[in-house]
């Protein structure tokens, strides 16, 4: 490993090949897949239609560049405006880029309305992604940590506050935009209340700002609807998407709709890469996965389910604070920091994910069995209630 770059903590295990909800090392050892690569693999590993659609694709042809028409991106164009309600798609390949793009169209629609320094109304606790301008609206110091100077341009405020952001709509003239996500993933599985959403789109509303909603997590069924702000009444303007998109293939997308559509014109952005034609097959092969096997109603049902049996399960466990979800992204929120049970539940065959050094995060495959479900409730139960209890004997 010397010559790749040392930017991750990573664990020394191996994986060499997944099926389902199952991956196996390159001893051969089987895991369950609680994690889903973040978000991102949703139909599980080596989904035989996204598989076949990608080969197929890759077969005709890879890559002639946005120079030229491709069919294969207006076809998703279509599919993803229809199902989120949305004018038109930029796409690119992750979701920083695509959250550096909904940024761009900020900035110019506030330029197109006389606003010199426009600014965007980020959340503490926030992840928006790793380049120059995603990093600057993050809510998290410890990614921006030497990386100063930040890009100006993003006045924060506490996550589900709305208070906090009338007050910087009363004081700060420059405000173009809200960027926000409807369930904060890095910051710890936060839900915010029922109607924040709703709030901050009448503020968007009445100030004339863009609400953009950063869906790279929470999108693609994952909450139990196509995006998480489908769950209640308000739409954004721009919305983003990546991770589970392509199922494990690259790619991203920035949505817009109204005013926001008009924004971005020939010249003032682009991506090589983005939209390629076999990106964009991965992404239509999914979409008709989550849709002819029903994944919507799964995600939320099984969500619950899993949710439901943790809390009965660590009960009476100490040391547990809070068991939470939005439909498929499940937190156990724990009193200390306890990144080592990410470590203990790879012994134990078992992904799973520590964020906010105190959740425990699990974001498993819409295509989870009831059986599958059953072996992760039982693994993280039992890894927390070990911990539990070696954390009480330490402090004895």
């Amino acid at each position: 490993m010397r010559n790749v770059m040392p930017t991750y903590g990573r664990k020394s295990v191996s994986f060499s090949r997944g099926e389902g909800a199952w991956l196996w090392d390159t001893e051969g050892k089987r895991y369950l897949d609680g994690l889903c690569g973040i978000a991102v693999t949703g139909l599980g590993h080596a989904h035989p239609k996204i598989s076949e659609a990608i080969c197929k694709q890759a077969g005709r042809l890879m890559h002639a560049s946005n120079l030229y028409q491709i069919p294969e991106q207006e076809q998703l164009a279509v599919r993803l405006c229809t199902l989120a309600a949305m004018d038109n798609v930029f796409f690119c390949n992750s979701g920083a880029e695509a959250n550096e793009a909904a940024i761009k169209v900020a900035r110019l629609y506030g330029h197109r309305k006389g606003v010199n320094k426009p600014s965007i109304i980020v959340m503490e606790q926030s992840f928006h992604g790793r380049t120059m301008a995603t990093l600057s609206a993050t809510g998290n110091r410890k990614v921006q940590a030497g990386f100063e100077p930040l890009l100006s341009g993003f006045a924060r405020v506490p996550y589900n506050d709305v208070n906090a952001v009338e007050q910087v709509a009363a004081n700060n003239p420059d405000v173009v935009a809200i960027l926000v996500e409807p369930v904060q993933g890095e910051g710890g599985i936060n839900v915010p209340d029922a109607t924040y959403l709703d709030s901050l789109r009448d503020i968007c509303d009445r100030k004339g700002w863009l609400l953009m909603l950063d869906e790279v997590q929470t999108g693609m069924g994952r909450t139990g609807a196509w995006f998480a702000h489908q769950l209640g009444k308000s739409k954004p303007d721009v919305m983003t998407l990546a991770k589970g998109l392509g199922n494990g293939f690259p790619i991203g997308a920035c949505l817009t709709r109204g005013p926001a559509a008009e924004v971005l014109q020939p010249g003032s952005h682009g991506s090589t890469f983005g939209g390629n034609p076999v990106a964009c097959a991965a992404a239509m092969a999914t979409l008709s996965v989550i849709e002819d096997n029903d994944l919507l109603s799964r995600a939320a049902v099984l969500g619950n389910d899993i949710t439901n049996a943790l809390r009965e399960q660590l009960a009476e466990v100490q040391g547990v604070r809070q068991v939470r979800n939005k439909g498929l992204m499940v937190a156990v929120e724990l009193d200390r920091a306890c990144g080592e049970l990410v470590t203990q539940a790879i012994d134990n065959g078992l992904l799973i994910n520590v964020t906010a050094e105190k959740v425990v995060r699990l974001l498993p495959p819409l295509i989870l069995s009831d059986e599958e479900a059953q072996i992760l409730v039982n693994g993280v139960a039992g890894l927390i209630k070990a911990f539990s209890k070696t954390a009480t004997a330490a402090t004895g």
